[in-house]
């Protein structure tokens, strides 16, 4: 037997090592696949592919199209169920428009900012619903998807494992083994959703399973959605080749660990392993062109009818509903996919031959020239549209005018490049969209000016190497001789090919070198007197105090170019960490937190924003960034705070206490703080002694003489001695107050805080002010359940029991004792990784360094 502590320490192990064991599985199957796909390539020809396409009956592609809509349809289906189980109920509209949306981008892209959760959190956002509840219904999207699959292939498996068995290699008997234990666990779950039951955990979380009828409903999604899609490519293959239940329960495997091995859309993957498993039942030409063909109808055609929904919505100019904004925002998420689409399918075509139809009508009226030139250029135009793709997701005019003209012209171009009427209905949606989306690039900012990133150029030279596979591929027949490069003829294809091709590699490199010659930045200096000047008549207009953090002068400041905003921000090592959101005009902030972003990631850093504010979400969002939340901050209500009534009772006590005992309480003006600037220092001397701690910094105010003197000061006496004291953050337009320092002397009267605060609110409340600030519970208000994500279940842990590290739970209930509204607060970071490191350094930005921070 296996005592408690060995399987708490196996499956420890499990949780570390399963990265290494999943990257280590899929390159097992990758090498495995690379041996069979060896052999099963040279028995396909590029003709005797693209005789396969065109052999495809005409009722096969309708199928295939039809059973596509339906799996879309049943994939809206998923977020339907999901934003019921988390208590959201949105019209249906909504929900299948986002939805549609977003799988049209996960599933052909699915990279970065165009991964389908981006764009729901973006438009369920916008129609109300809150982050967190977004998030978990993207978990039970992803648990449902991974149950269904599973389910669907093991049903599969149990019907048509003896057509399985001859192509795995495997017994019939071991095959329905695996399937039965599936499909009963897959039973002994809905059981459990129809009993009612929540699931515990001994480590505290808590799975609350969704109703019985609601499980059965999202597992009838799952079937139609995975059937159907099956039934795509099983449509394009030959009549009679395999059966349908066989065929599924590999479909499912490709779909898994496509899926697994992370690679956008599983290309590649999923391919590999249809050809490995089907190779010996269907002719390998047939296979490989059914799967082209099952790509550009469940993947290429979604993406360009979410394209249309979007010029519907820009079309709608009169529309004001935020779903549809937030729609039409989204506009160089989509307009950028589809221009890294165009691209490559531009450079696609100009590697490989024409048709023998589309040459012969060339050849009547078209120029030699002009079709060389069209080649050519068409070639080029598909290069430079994959580093416009960028520029667009980063909202540059200048991308947006540079997409326009390169699709324009390679509209132009796509007639005599080989007559390709698909080609140029694709490259005309593409012109067309962006000619409606002009509103949406507003960055002025050139393209040859931004920095593009090692794994951009690293996607482009991947690119180009499939490229060049595909050349050699398609024309492998062709003797490789010198005089190719000055062959000009209509037929001459291959010398086309190989003078694009190498025209292609030598832009790509002298761009790459001409990025790593650009002169370094220039190095981050601390605010002068000038720009703090500058940064405080900003803050006087804002409506949230904490921007006066700004005036502690220990942060560099990044201002807009009208100079109307700016960021303030901390560097530790590879991480710069802008504090809070921009200060200043709204209307500023998206290309102000661009701006930001590009020099960190110029500084080969990565760039975050430290508790910034859930309504401002989107702003990072459409930025590529991730959202995580910190915690949540408490703001007290002051129209509504009272001492009176029950609740507040302890505290209306401990107030008459304070001042029976003859504490006082008064507030220094900011231009009279340098009277009693002694007195305050002898307080934060003997608060910081006792408390064995250093000055900290970034998002915590130090003892500063210069700074102290920009703010009011409240300080409590007793018998005319300063015993404690506050800096009190404010602005102009009196919205919200809040406090920075507050320290106390070891000998203060007990409760001498709790009445700081009380006077404090009454002071704010007599002075017509709306809101006071307690400051952030960092971990506070993290879901719990095993559906939220590892970073929830991680910070709700350490909420829970990590007091030896930071008192979270006490100083969630000292601020609960002023009854406030909370308000969650997120950190927008890369993701992965990423937030963990951003965490560590925003630590050693507050403490000062590691010393700091293991000091205290």
């Amino acid at each position: 037997m296996i005592r408690r502590e060995q399987k708490d320490w196996l499956l420890a192990a499990f949780r570390r090592w399963q990265p290494w064991l999943v990257t280590a599985f899929v390159l097992f199957v990758l090498s495995l696949m690379y041996e069979a796909l060896h052999g099963l390539m040279k028995e396909l020809s590029y003709a005797a592919l693209i005789k396969a396409v065109g052999d495809t009956r005409p009722a096969a592609i309708a199928l295939a199209l039809a059973a596509t809509a339906l799996s879309y349809t049943a994939l809206t289906g998923y977020d339907h169920a999901s934003l019921r189980f988390v208590g959201v109920r949105l019209p249906y509209r909504i929900v299948a428009r986002t939805a549609f949306i977003a799988y049209a981008l996960a599933n052909t892209v699915g990279l970065g900012v165009v991964t389908g959760g981006a764009v729901r959190m973006r438009l369920y956002g916008a129609a109300g619903v809150e982050a967190g509840a977004i998030s978990r219904a993207i978990a039970f999207n992803a648990a449902a998807f991974g149950i269904g699959i599973t389910a669907v292939g093991a049903v599969a498996l149990l019907w048509g494992a003896s057509a399985v068995a001859p192509i795995a290699h495997l017994p019939v008997l071991a095959l329905q083994a695996v399937a039965a234990a599936a499909v009963l666990a897959t039973a002994m779950l809905l059981w459990l959703c129809f009993q009612g039951r929540t699931l515990n955990w001994r480590n505290g979380i808590s799975l609350r399973l969704p109703s019985g009828p609601l499980a059965v409903e999202q597992l009838l999604v799952s079937a139609v959605d995975i059937v159907a899609s099956a039934a795509v490519l099983w449509c394009l293959l030959p009549s009679g080749t395999i059966g349908f239940p066989a065929f599924v329960g590999f479909f499912a495997i490709a779909t898994v660990l496509g899926i697994i091995s992370h690679v956008p859309g599983g290309l590649g993957v999923f391919e590999a392993v249809m050809l490995v498993a089907l190779g010996g039942a269907v002719p390998t030409d047939r296979l490989a062109g059914a799967l082209l063909l099952y790509r550009l109808s469940y993947h290429v055609l979604p993406l360009l009818l979410a394209l249309a929904l979007l010029i519907a919505s820009e079309l709608k100019r009169g529309a004001v509903a935020p779903v549809t904004r937030a729609v039409v925002s989204l506009s160089p998420v989509l307009l950028a996919a589809q221009t890294l689409i165009v691209g490559v399918f531009l450079l696609a075509t100009g590697v490989t031959p024409a048709t023998v139809t589309a040459t012969d009508l060339l050849s009547l009226d078209v120029p030699l020239p002009l079709v060389e030139a069209a080649h050519f250029l068409g070639s080029v135009a598909g290069l430079a549209l994959l580093f416009v793709a960028r520029g667009m997701l980063q909202r540059l005019d200048a991308a947006w005018w540079a997409g326009l003209l390169l699709a324009t012209l390679s509209f132009v171009l796509a007639l005599p490049r080989g007559l390709s009427i698909q080609e140029a209905i694709i490259i005309g949606l593409l012109v067309a969209a962006l000619a409606l989306s002009r509103s949406q690039f507003t960055r002025r900012a050139s393209l040859l000016a931004q920095r593009f990133s090692g794994g951009w150029l690293a996607a482009v030279a991947s690119i180009l190497l499939v490229l060049a596979g595909l050349l050699l591929f398609a024309y492998r027949d062709v003797e490789y001789r010198h005089a190719l490069w000055w062959q000009f003829e209509l037929d001459g294809h291959a010398p086309r090919a190989l003078r694009a091709m190498v025209a292609m590699a030598l832009i790509v490199m002298v761009f790459s070198l001409r990025l790593l010659m650009r002169p370094p930045l220039p190095p981050l200096v601390r605010p002068d007197r000038e720009a703090l000047a500058q940064a405080g008549r900003i803050i006087e207009d804002q409506d949230f105090a904490d921007a006066g953090l700004a005036l502690t002068g220990d942060k560099p400041l990044l201002f807009s170019d009208s100079g109307k905003a700016f960021i303030m921000f901390g560097r530790r090592g590879r991480s710069w960490v802008a504090l809070f959101d921009p200060v200043g005009p709204r209307e500023e902030w998206p290309e102000l937190v661009w701006a930001f972003i590009e020099r960190a990631r110029d500084s080969a850093s990565r760039p975050s924003f430290y508790q910034v504010r859930p309504q401002n979400l989107p702003i990072y969002l459409d930025a590529g960034l991730n959202v995580f939340k910190l915690g949540e901050e408490a703001q007290v209500l002051l129209p509504d705070f009272s001492l009176k009534g029950s609740s507040r009772a302890r505290l209306r006590n401990g107030f008459n206490r304070a001042e029976r005992e003859g504490l006082r309480f008064e507030v220094i003006a900011a231009d009279q703080v340098g009277t009693v600037i002694g007195e305050l220092r002898t307080i934060s001397d003997a608060w910081l002694a006792e408390h064995h701690t250093a000055e900290k910094g970034f998002s915590l105010g130090a003892f500063d003489a210069d700074y102290l003197q920009r703010m009011p000061v409240a300080i409590i006496r007793k018998d005319q001695r300063a015993v404690a004291f506050a800096s009190l953050l404010t602005t102009g337009r009196k919205v919200e107050a809040s406090v920075d320092l507050m320290r106390h002397l070891p000998d203060a009267p007990k409760g001498a805080m709790d009445f700081l605060f009380v006077k404090l609110l009454l002071h704010f409340q007599a002075e017509g002010y709306q809101r006071f600030s307690l400051g952030m519970a960092p971990l506070s208000g993290m879901a719990s359940h095993a559906l939220a994500s590892n970073w929830h279940r991680f910070g709700g842990l350490l909420f829970a029991h990590g007091e030896h590290f930071y008192n979270f739970q006490g100083l969630r209930a000292f601020k609960e004792k002023f009854d406030p509204v909370w308000e969650a607060r997120y950190l927008a970071s890369p993701g992965s990784a990423a937030p963990l490191v951003v965490l560590s350094d925003i630590a050693m930005l507050i403490s000062g360094g590691l010393r700091g921070v293991v000091a205290k």
